[in-house]
């Protein structure tokens, strides 16, 4: 909703969010619930699909915790209402003892819509089956170790109290629930909506919220969207766009006809805008990569793996598995690769799986004897024979992580991927970019998303240090005296999060490598990615590869490891699987 319309310049909010993810969407209820004006800007319409997220009972108890705020500070008649006239509350549109979970879109919760049983809806479904799979060789033989953890307690009701503030101990706790992130994210934007919508529609003239979806700051080849006030903070400008997909790629320009819109001088604005953030980038900002020492020889190098990732039309149930398990190269080297599965209760076409790569794999179709040594990498050849590598490797260890055979994976159908996705820990050394602006989420820095960070985090941590920011105030504090505190408190969060990472780039030891090896292995991860790496429009267009839909619940993960099984992924099976694309083929 771009409410741009009929509204001055120089809008001079307490808070400015410039991106809107689950950080500044968070940031903002917290501001709104302390009093303040919050104006948010995204270059996106809505929250685009994306992953599945492990959710964190303090994600919970939060949003409970802003719902209480808000009818305390506004009353029951400045709240926006759900569909049968019940107030609009967010925790319990999130989750609510006795509500149904599944195949919803937050809308048929927000509106009330009842299925033909009678059943209210919620956005959350329960995380129910923790299992951990340790398929690490030992002695050269495999090796299997299955364990489950109890599922979390589910809260019967939101308890500000429950809420926690150390991040690292979130991220070590078993979590309750599980959602689609584009549903959560949607459920707190059209909150925002709505209380955009009541303001505007009573004529206030200080709303208190204002959105600018399908907008950014002015970029720094168009003259920049950030300058300097007379007292040294910035001041922003945005400019409205349109999304266009040229060529096959999603580019943004701005709209026709439309006028630069003077946001003026905020309070406090934060970029929470993902590690690729222009804004960021114009304000001086970078997040460096995080190096460590796996004690190999090589000394500290960046902390950085390769994924692939598929997202399936199956019923995997409330369920996170994680798997960690032995690779072996044409030496038999070892590395260790990790795989994990996210599902949701009751919703039978959600099975996002990750695939760690292991090191020395390439995808080289000219390795494998696919195409000739002289095809040209961008040709179509090249990169349906580096597709066909990259699916096969996929299918195998999804074999392995689901217990399903091969034959019946292949069949299944998939929405996303398989994909090829670079993650890469980075961190800043300071959050505030400005005397009243910081960096926060993930554009600030990151860990590993394999433990949930990414729910955590950002819009779980950062997002309470901005409610702190305006509780100091309250207490008299000055803004430089509380910017300071949260530009800390951003940093420390992101580090714990980081320091509970670091253990998911463990690589098993290989005293005898040398700078040679080392070598070969730096020349394969960059064959592999220089061929193709998630763009993030790819979540705006649906890459479907049309097949079953899985309904049967999955097996348990089996006592027997999958190399004794005859599973597994062999030097003997990759050179028998390698096949020669004909000439007379038509790929393109």
């Amino acid at each position: 909703m771009g409410n741009d319309r009929d509204l001055p310049d120089a809008l001079n909010p307490d808070f400015l969010a410039l991106g809107l993810g689950g950080t500044n969407m968070m940031a903002m209820l917290w501001s709104v619930a302390m009093g303040r004006s919050a104006v948010g800007v995204e270059m996106r319409g809505d929250p685009a699909p994306g992953a599945g997220w492990n959710i964190a009972a303090d994600t919970y108890h939060q949003l409970g915790l802003v719902d209480q705020m808000m009818l305390e500070r506004y009353g029951e008649e400045r709240l926006p209402r759900r569909g049968d006239g019940r107030i609009f509350r967010l925790a319990e549109c999130f989750h609510s003892p006795g509500a149904v979970s599944g195949t919803i879109a937050v809308e048929e919760v927000i509106d009330c819509y009842i299925d033909f049983e009678d059943e209210e809806l919620k956005v959350a479904g329960n995380l129910e089956y923790n299992e951990f799979i340790d398929d690490r060789w030992q002695n050269g033989t495999p090796h299997r170790v299955v364990s489950a953890l109890p599922a979390a307690k589910i809260p019967e009701a939101p308890d500000p109290r429950l809420i926690r503030t150390d991040v690292a101990e979130i991220l070590q706790d078993t979590f309750p629930f599980q959602v689609s992130a584009a549903e959560l994210l949607t459920l707190m934007r059209r909150y925002l909506e709505e209380l955009a919508k009541m303001d505007l529609a009573e004529g206030l003239e200080e709303p208190r919220v204002r959105l600018f979806s399908t907008h950014r700051a002015i970029t720094a080849a168009d003259g920049g969207g950030f300058s300097d006030a007379p007292d040294g903070r910035k001041r922003i400008r945005v400019e409205a766009l349109q999304e266009l997909d040229f060529r096959g790629y999603f580019v943004h320009v701005r709209r026709p006809g439309s006028k630069i819109i003077d946001i003026g001088v905020p309070e406090l604005f934060m970029v929470a805008q993902g590690p690729e953030s222009t804004d960021a980038e114009q304000l001086g900002y970078r997040a460096e990569p995080v190096v460590l020492d796996h004690g190999d020889g090589r000394g500290p190098v960046p902390a950085t793996a390769d994924f692939v990732a598929t997202l399936f039309s199956m019923y995997a149930q409330g369920r996170f598995r994680y798997r960690i398990s032995t690779e072996l190269d044409e030496d038999n080297d070892e590395y260790w690769t990790r795989q994990m599965l996210i599902g949701h209760e009751n919703d039978p076409e959600v099975g996002w799986i990750m695939v760690q790569v292991p090191e020395f794999m390439t995808f080289d179709p000219v390795a494998k004897g696919m195409v000739s040594a002289d095809t040209d990498d961008s040709s179509p050849r090249y990169f349906a024979a580096y597709q066909q590598l990259l699916k096969e490797f996929f299918l195998d260890r999804a074999e392995e992580l689901l217990e399903l055979p091969k034959k019946v994976v292949k069949r299944i159908n998939t929405f996303y991927g398989p994909k090829l996705v670079t993650i890469t820990m980075r961190a800043g050394t300071d959050a505030q970019v400005a005397p009243n602006g910081v960096v926060a989420g993930e554009t600030f820095g990151n860990g590993h998303f394999i433990n949930g960070g990414n729910s955590v985090t950002g819009m779980t941590g950062h997002s309470s240090r901005v409610l702190r920011y305006w509780q100091q105030r309250d207490a008299g504090e000055t803004p430089e005296e509380a910017i300071r505190v949260l530009a800390d408190g951003i940093k420390e969060d992101t580090e714990s999060w980081i320091r509970v990472s670091e253990k998911e780039f463990a690589e098993a030891p290989q005293h005898h490598f040398n700078e040679e090896c080392f070598r070969e292995i730096a020349a394969a991860r960059n064959h592999r990615r220089h061929l193709v790496t998630l763009d993030l429009s790819d979540w705006n267009r649906l890459l479907v590869h049309a097949g079953r839909l899985h309904t049967a619940p999955l097996p348990p993960p089996a006592d027997e490891h999958p190399a004794t099984r005859g599973l597994g992924w062999t030097r003997a099976q990759a050179q028998a699987e390698s096949v020669l694309i004909p000439e007379s083929v038509n790929v393109g």
